[in-house]
């Protein structure tokens, strides 16, 4: 079988594995499809001759599956190749195709989870099959992890797996996965492919005021409702200071290298703007964020409520967790409780043998092409990995339409992903596996 029928695989995998809806509310009561889709990935890989590991994490029926391809020198630190399997709920009403038709039509494989993250899936799945069938051996042991709960932070899902089944990561030295390796258009003539290299850390944090209840027609002062209010508007309208980290510092460099544009401190946020349409990722990386995303209190429009409450996205750069917290201090003040759910921040360096295989593949199909390293401003199961002492890396190889606003994709309206993006993305990662 040529590469080439591996990437019409790949393109069709992706499509079936949409059609199989894995919406992930975070509420493990209304989980759907997780375990067809796992159940889906285990035959086709049984049916090539892998013998796969099966895991129901955590015990609240989520689904993973584990497939090791032995490489040339199991000496070697193994590479781990990571998805996931859920996506986040689409409403079919906003779409212009059903969410969960795979739709292949005007050049795109439709569909939630197109871009996050069903087309690195299908790639996956397309290439272990490939390499079974063909007996190809890599350099050094795969092993191909596709993974439940990452869209709820992965507690069910990456988390369990690192603090009970280690043994499925034996040897795993590097790892890559989703949001990396896709191209923008910062010239004409000119294709950047961004590399994932670090992460923001993730706090999902519950803002709580306790107040006096009573009757909504009397005075009172002590009201939890207003409270809360104006301690989210004082975050929400909050700007936390510019920190250029490595990373961004390294894409910025590279940007002006490539474009001759400047990115002068006292005018950053403007610089960063010409960037287009990634300008909103990039844009994020440049401070701490918090955002203000759920309000909850009472019960009664005449009854004021003893407890309010609030929920907030808070994405914090690597090495700012204790100057965040002292500063969310000052702003909220010592009446407000905080409780929260949070995942650390990753960083690594852009360099080394992996990153070289990485620009050498992309550079073979795409003479020319230019390879910068990125913060993102979301978060992966890379924050679990990271606990393993398991380099990480963002990188999804896809050549992308210049006008195409991939960033607005995920978890958008109209997910798609280019056909001939998920054929490059297969040949490329093909070469990367073979040199890695």
């Amino acid at each position: 079988m040529s590469i080439e029928t591996a990437a019409d695989e790949a393109v069709t995998l992706t499509s079936e594995l949409i059609r199989i809806d894995t919406t992930n509310t975070g509420d493990p009561d209304t989980l759907v499809g997780e375990k067809a889709a796992a159940e889906f990935v285990a035959e086709k890989l049984t049916e090539v001759g892998y013998e796969i590991e099966y895991v129901e994490s955590g015990g609240r029926n989520r689904h993973n599956v584990f497939a090791r391809l032995t490489g040339a020198d199991p000496g070697r630190g193994a590479l781990l190749v990571h998805g996931h399997l859920d996506v986040v709920p689409a409403d079919p009403s906003e779409w212009s195709v059903h969410p969960f038709s795979g739709a292949v039509q005007d050049g795109y494989v439709w569909g939630r989870g197109a871009v996050d993250m069903k087309d690195m899936l299908g790639i996956m799945l397309a290439l272990a099959r490939h390499y079974k069938r063909e007996n190809v051996v890599p350099p050094r042991d795969i092993i191909f992890a596709f993974l439940a709960d990452e869209e709820a932070g992965g507690k069910f899902g990456a988390q369990w797996l690192v603090e009970n089944r280690r043994d499925l990561f034996e040897g795993a030295t590097e790892a890559i996965s989703e949001v990396g390796g896709f191209s923008i258009n910062l010239k004409d003539d000119v294709r950047t492919y961004v590399v994932e290299t670090a992460e923001k850390g993730i706090r999902w944090m519950k803002l709580r005021v306790r107040g006096t209840a009573g009757h909504g027609s009397m005075i009172h002062r002590d009201n939890a409702v207003t409270k809360l209010s104006a301690a989210v508007a004082r975050l929400g309208q909050h700007r936390f200071p510019l920190v250029l980290t490595d990373s961004v510092r390294e894409f910025l460099a590279g940007v002006t290298e490539i474009t001759g544009w400047d990115f002068p401190e006292d005018d950053i946020d403007g610089a960063v703007a010409k960037l287009g349409n990634i300008s909103r990722m990039i844009g994020a990386t440049l401070r701490d964020t918090a955002n203000p995303t759920m309000l909850t209190a009472g019960y009664k429009s005449n009854v004021i409520p003893s407890v309010a409450e609030a929920a907030v996205d808070c994405r914090i750069l690597p090495g700012r967790e204790e100057a965040f917290n002292r500063e969310l201090d000052e702003i909220l003040g010592p009446d407000i409780e905080k409780e929260w759910m949070e995942l650390p921040p990753v960083e690594t360096t852009f360099d080394g043998a992996l990153v070289d295989a990485m620009t050498a593949s992309l550079v073979a199909e795409d003479p020319g092409a230019k390879v910068l390293p990125y913060m993102l401003s979301g978060g992966t199961d890379a924050k679990s990995f990271q606990t393993l002492g398991i380099r990480n890396f963002g990188f999804v190889p896809l050549q992308l339409p210049a006008d195409l606003d991939f960033s607005g994709l995920f978890h958008g309206v109209d997910e798609r992903v280019p056909v001939e993006a998920l054929k490059f993305g297969t040949r490329v990662l093909d070469r990367f596996f073979r040199a890695s």
